[in-house]
């Protein structure tokens, strides 16, 4: 049988090093403990869109109460904040199985500019938190009429 000799690509091999490393960092970030299941490993997830009139953000929060829930805006820095807290009158003990997370999370969110904080609203229905913050009328698109002479 013949011998083959293969060319040696240095650098094919510190890119194969790289992408596994970069897959074993992208999986711990992912898969790392949360303290309420559905919630990211920095805080909630939080989608954000934009209308003509309104940027909207929202975020699950399941099983808690919308009590436990705590909204701010400070500048353009938005602070959403959770906790739940344990059932007291449940002994241990008794206990077969426990999967529920107890504790707090806390989320901090740059908004874009020309909001009108005062007049956000926020709606908390079925675990999602639905915040509403009006655009300025300086920062809403506007039309222009065009014409000919």
């Amino acid at each position: 049988m013949p011998r083959r000799i293969v060319r040696w690509e240095p650098f094919r091999d510190m890119m194969a090093l790289r992408d596994a490393m970069e897959g074993m960092v992208e999986e711990g970030m992912v898969r790392a403990p949360a303290p309420f299941a559905g919630w990211a490993p920095g805080g909630l997830a939080v989608d954000m869109y934009e209308t003509d009139e309104n940027i909207v953000i929202k975020t699950a929060i399941p099983g808690v109460d919308a009590d436990e829930i705590s909204v701010s805006v400070t500048g353009d820095t938005l602070t959403i904040r959770a906790e739940t807290k344990e059932d007291a009158e449940i002994e241990r003990e008794n206990y077969l199985r426990r999967e529920r997370r107890f504790g707090s999370c806390c989320r901090t969110v740059t908004l874009p500019g020309g909001l009108e904080a005062e007049k956000a609203e926020a709606d908390y229905t079925d675990g999602v938190l639905t915040l509403t913050f009006p655009k300025a009328e300086e920062v809403k698109p506007k039309s222009i009429k065009v014409t000919t002479k």
